[in-house]
């Protein structure tokens, strides 16, 4: 065996001079950069968007994603070359209940995807640089993955209740909710800023009928441009420091079952939030962000009575109103509410430890090696 390695490791060293890109070999199979980066390629555009101001946050977790994709097809590797070696005494058998199920997934797909035309999956196919067969081949190694990963791995697990509680006992800082505050807003932009004077009316006139009685999740779901006009305008229990100091200001105002008057607020991070009545604005405040830190703080004040009038104010890019339905202090979430999740981590951890031992024992049966 010793001396097979051996063999096996210098013609892997000369394969790897010859051609460039390899990342890892499993055996006789190679894992090619290109694999890496294709596979990577998804989860970088994601990290560039968070991250491109942070050039050594991304590369960090650029890197990261590249690592956890490696290990991931190095892990197909193994399981693929296990049920090769594993199952050789019956492999034909098996093969053939597998190339039927790949022909019922193919036969689904075409009628799912494609309206039943096999040449419309062609196309398909060829239009992203691959063919039928490494089609067939993808799915045929995903169910034998699979296959092996529900034997190996367990499914059907079950965490004791006593676990979740000495799990719930020892973690209770991971259940701790700071103050928070139930709220639904209706939200309404004006097209330009010549129609803020229109836009704010029609404010108005919503505060009006509320205070005649109509309900602030019916005037939301006629009225408001925000993403959740459909649900009335209901933004759900929210942790109040989650909320922009213009926002948090206004709804320790209220209380619960409170609505507001109109307000408006400007644009970006050194925004104003404007309180309007009669169509006029009464008290404007200033909110200015910290670049570094994104701390917002209250720069400036200002109150208008009759006599003053209102000017060199940012134009408003949005006016709404704000419900307080509820609020909550500070407390850590009973264990009734977080029972299903504490099962769910506690079970994905016990997944992972089987799962860690199983790949652990296929590398130390196989020949394996990183560039």
């Amino acid at each position: 065996m010793l001396t097979a390695g051996a063999v096996i490791g210098a013609v892997v060293q000369v394969r790897a001079e010859l051609v460039t890109g390899i990342e890892a070999v499993v055996n006789d199979s190679i894992i090619t950069r290109e694999e890496v980066e294709a596979l990577t390629a998804p989860a970088a555009d994601v990290l560039w968007r968070t991250y491109r101001s942070q050039p050594e946050v991304f590369a960090k977790k650029v890197a990261e994603a590249r690592n956890e994709n490696l290990e991931e097809l190095l892990e197909r590797q193994l399981i693929l070359r296990d049920f090769k070696t594993g199952y050789n005494f019956q492999v034909d058998v098996v093969e053939k209940e597998i190339q039927k199920e790949v022909d019922k997934e193919i036969q689904d797909e075409i009628r799912a995807n494609y309206n039943g035309s096999r040449i419309a999956l062609l196309q398909t196919l060829q239009a992203r640089g691959t063919t039928l067969e490494k089609h067939r081949q993808q799915i045929h190694d995903r169910i034998i993955i699979a296959f092996l990963r529900q034997k190996n791995i367990s499914s059907e697990m079950i965490v004791s209740p006593h676990k979740v509680e000495e799990y719930y006992k020892s973690h209770q800082d991971d259940y701790k909710v700071k103050d928070e505050v139930k709220l639904r807003m209706i939200v309404l932009k004006p097209p330009t800023e010549a129609d803020a004077q229109s836009v704010e009316k029609l404010a108005e006139e919503i505060l009006t009928k509320l205070k005649e009685g109509a309900t602030f999740a019916e005037m939301a779901t006629i009225h408001s441009e925000g993403s959740q006009r459909n649900q009335g305008g209901d933004l759900g229990w929210t942790e109040v420091d989650g909320l922009s100091k213009g926002l948090r200001d206004m709804a320790a105002t209220l209380q619960p079952g409170q609505h507001s008057g109109v307000a408006s607020r400007s644009y970006g991070d050194d925004y104003w939030v404007c309180e309007y009545a009669n169509g006029k604005p009464t008290v404007a405040r200033h909110y200015s962000t910290d670049a570094a830190t994104k701390k917002e703080t209250l720069a400036e004040e200002r109150h208008f009575d009759s006599a003053t009038v209102a000017t060199n104010l940012p134009a408003p890019q949005e006016f709404y109103l704000m419900l307080v339905e509820d609020k909550r202090a500070a407390h850590v979430k009973p264990l009734s509410e977080v029972r299903d999740q504490i099962e769910k981590d506690l079970l994905d951890q016990d997944q992972k430890h089987l799962k860690d031992q199983w790949i652990g024992r296929l590398k130390k049966k196989t020949f394996v090696r990183y560039f």
